[in-house]
């Protein structure tokens, strides 16, 4: 940069001599045939610079609802991120604010309960066709269908293919 300077002192110098139709005084910025074109330079550097910030900052604030989702469920940053990139592709606002909506919005989690009855449901299934299957399995088994423990679990689960007792009207009759 600084011998585009020198080069540009040593034009100053040269100006005695410059065209005779030329002003006394030449801005900054004229250059002599063949010397490097300062202005032309800063201002391309400058441009490029920008650019890239800009751009930067542009896909920073893309990316605004994807990190605030990260505190989020698995399921919850999929959206987000999804329509964060439908935003970024068609330019269509709708989609980001939605992601930045839904980042920030805490949805309720109701697929671990559901997993956690799934699971406990499963397990007493299992039991109850153990008992079922110790109570129609020759004699001789390891546990007595009276124990304790097979009362218990049998008493919950029974089936219930009995006919309902008849209810009685309540006239007093």
């Amino acid at each position: 940069m600084f011998s585009l300077l020198a080069g540009h002192a040593a034009f100053a110098q040269e100006t005695a001599t410059a065209h005779p139709a030329a002003i006394e005084h030449l801005p900054f910025f004229i250059t002599a045939p063949g010397q490097t074109d300062v202005l032309f330079v800063v201002v391309a550097i400058f441009l490029v610079a920008m650019i890239l910030i800009i751009g930067n900052l542009y896909f920073q604030l893309h990316a605004l609802p994807e990190r605030v989702a990260h505190r989020t469920s698995k399921v919850q940053l999929e959206i987000v991120a999804v329509l964060a990139l439908l935003a970024l592709f068609t330019h269509n606002h709708l989609y980001w604010i939605a992601a930045l909506l839904l980042a920030l919005v805490r949805l309720p989690d109701l697929s671990t309960p559901m997993a956690s009855m799934a699971d406990s449901l499963k397990k007493l299934a299992d039991r109850a066709d153990a008992l079922r299957s110790e109570r129609n399995s020759p004699a001789g088994t390891a546990r007595a269908p009276d124990a304790p423990e097979a009362r218990a679990a049998g008493e919950d689960i029974q089936d219930n293919t009995a006919a309902p007792a008849a209810e009685t009207p309540k006239d007093g009759n």
